[in-house]
């Protein structure tokens, strides 16, 4: 953050004045000036503050304006502050989103890499980009589920794998799980396919469909997982469980260890679940994306012999019948993004606007709240359903 775009809502604090609900805005160390974070916010744990202090961290920059009520700082009355910060704070979270989800998948990258080179993986930059994804999904999810909704073909193994952990959070959230739990699942996410590494790359990436030998070697990929699991040190057994039960069927039917109810933990069929929606709605080499609502009613019928049914439940509800970042076509016949729907019904969230099947052409953007319009959703669309990129309009 540059000196020249200081604004006047920010004051600079020592580390030790902190308190639960401040929002630190940016970081001042060894006397560099101001520096962004990936993950600024609201304090909503004392471990924060002690994780400042832990990195050498003696001044913060705190803004006044975005911190709680009760942190007593005076604010300023202005309809056109208030206007203002309703926008820019979306376009900040989602600015934040995208560094967290860039960190992400260039760390992962670098560890494919190097388990692909017999390398030991080390757990510590997982958990520290854990701590980013939960902040982010506790200050702002629909920021980030639109950032994760920008999906290529070519990155789908560093994306399934960001989106499983981002996902399994905020599901974990939903859940009213614990936040070590929530970081332990996110580093599990991460790191859940990686075995895939070890995998024929003329099978990974075949566009059609596996035969029985093909896919009797892509399961291998959770054999060569457990040798990699094996030589990480520190990984706490709820990460493991979330990369190495993955594919693990209710009815003992799935692999690499043929579990049976209970013997799958909760975490264990929450992965389940995460990991074949995201494949859904992902486009490959071999399948285009599916919406999330067709996708939800394959995971219904996946229930009770492979998915945990209350669970799948619990999940639609969690993630939205019409989710953040997914595409939908509302009765005037135009398109547009899910944009919010934080305290609102499922059918009602705010869509952006910006293209017209009917004309077939691109429309004005147009933020349509459904609440207070007489517009309703048609229909959920899948991208690859439209002959348009709509990347730019998130």
């Amino acid at each position: 953050m540059s000196e020249s775009a200081e604004s006047v809502d920010l004051i600079k604090l020592p580390v030790s004045k902190l308190t639960l609900g401040m929002f630190v805005s940016a970081i001042d160390k060894n006397d560099q000036g101001r520096l962004a974070i990936a993950n600024a916010g609201q304090i909503k744990h004392k471990d924060a503050i002690l994780k400042l202090t832990k990195n050498g961290i003696k001044y913060v920059w705190v803004d006044t304006e975005r911190s709680a009520e009760h942190c007593g700082f005076k604010r300023k009355v202005s309809n056109d502050s208030q206007v203002k910060k309703s926008i820019v704070t979306r376009e900040k979270q989602q600015e934040q989103a995208q560094v967290i989800l860039t960190e992400a998948k260039d760390l992962i990258r670098k560890v494919l890499s190097e388990t692909f080179e017999g390398k030991a993986i080390e757990v510590a930059p997982f958990e520290a980009l854990a701590d980013s994804m939960i902040e982010s999904v506790l200050l702002d999810e629909d920021a980030l589920k639109c950032m994760s909704a920008l999906r290529t073909k070519d990155a789908y193994l560093l994306e399934h794998s960001v989106n499983v952990a981002f996902l399994l959070v905020t599901f974990g959230k939903y859940l009213k799980l614990d936040r070590s739990m929530l970081r332990e699942m996110a580093v599990g996410g991460i790191l859940h396919d990686i075995g895939k590494i070890k995998v024929d790359n003329k099978v990974l990436h075949k566009p059609g469909k596996l035969t029985p030998e093909e896919f009797e070697h892509m399961k291998l990929h959770q054999v060569y997982a457990l040798e990699i699991m094996s030589e990480t040190k520190g990984l706490s057994q709820i990460s493991k469980d979330v990369c190495l039960m993955h594919h693990e069927k209710l009815d003992g039917r799935g692999y690499p260890r043929g579990l049976k109810g209970d013997e799958i933990p909760l975490h264990g069929r929450m992965s389940c679940i995460v990991d074949i929606f995201d494949a859904l709605t992902a486009t490959r080499c071999y399948k285009e994306a599916m919406s999330p609502a067709a996708a939800f009613k394959i995971l219904l019928s996946l229930t009770p012999f492979h998915l945990d049914q209350q669970l799948v439940y619990d999940f639609i509800r969690c993630i939205g019948v019409y989710p953040v970042g997914s595409l939908v076509e509302l009765s005037d016949g135009r398109v547009g993004i899910v944009w919010a729907s934080k305290d609102r019904d499922a059918l009602h969230p705010i869509v952006k606007c910006f293209y017209s099947l009917k004309a077939k052409r691109y429309t004005e953007v147009v933020i349509v709240d459904l609440l207070k319009s007489e517009l309703h959703i048609e229909r959920g669309v899948s991208p690859s359903s439209l002959d348009i990129d709509p990347t730019p309009f998130y």
